[in-house]
């Protein structure tokens, strides 16, 4: 049966998420983050879009990404695929790293693009890694806080969303989702 196709036009936002085949670890060190993150800023050269938040926990993955002018299975398809034969060629492992397809939720409006990216960086803490969502390296919340520049994370439209208190005002947001 035929995968049912997902919902795309120009400028669609997703929070996209992936999980390690059998729950297995997707990173096992340092260098496999930065080849992620690597891969991601790649990504964004070659496709045009614009990476909201991310998440890299250590058997799943979580993105906001609004696309442009091309459609997000060919992003995630070249992300996913390049990293997966990366991680199976250093491990000397074979078939799949990734369990399925990876998932989407097609975000509708502000209301939820702000509340997927709490989401996000409030993953580590759900998941007791860390107290405070900047304490965890692998997300974007730090460049939130203005405690990191990236030329990844394009953290200037859910920020805009508080335009009269910055970052505190969306740290102050994310916290009271604890």
């Amino acid at each position: 049966m035929p995968r049912k196709k997902r919902v795309w036009y120009p400028g669609a936002a997703y929070h996209i998420y992936c999980r390690g085949n059998r729950k297995s670890l997707l990173f096992r060190n340092t260098n496999d983050y930065n080849y992620y993150l690597f891969l991601l800023k790649q990504a964004k050269l070659q496709y045009f879009h614009e990476l909201f938040a991310y998440c890299l926990m250590s058997n799943h993955i979580h993105l906001q990404i609004r696309t442009k002018e091309v459609e997000i299975w060919k992003i995630m398809r070249w992300i996913n695929l390049t990293y997966a034969k990366y991680f199976n060629n250093k491990y000397n492992l074979v078939g799949h790293l990734f369990q399925g397809r990876y998932g989407s939720n097609l975000i509708k409006d502000d209301a939820h693009n702000v509340s997927t990216s709490r989401y996000i960086h409030l993953n580590p803490v759900e998941a007791k890694i860390v107290d405070d969502p900047v304490e965890y390296k692998w997300s974007s919340f730090d460049v939130y806080m203005g405690e990191r520049e990236s030329e990844l994370v394009d953290e200037y439209f859910i920020l805009s969303y508080y335009q009269e208190t910055g970052p505190a005002g969306y740290q102050k947001y994310v916290q009271a989702g604890l």
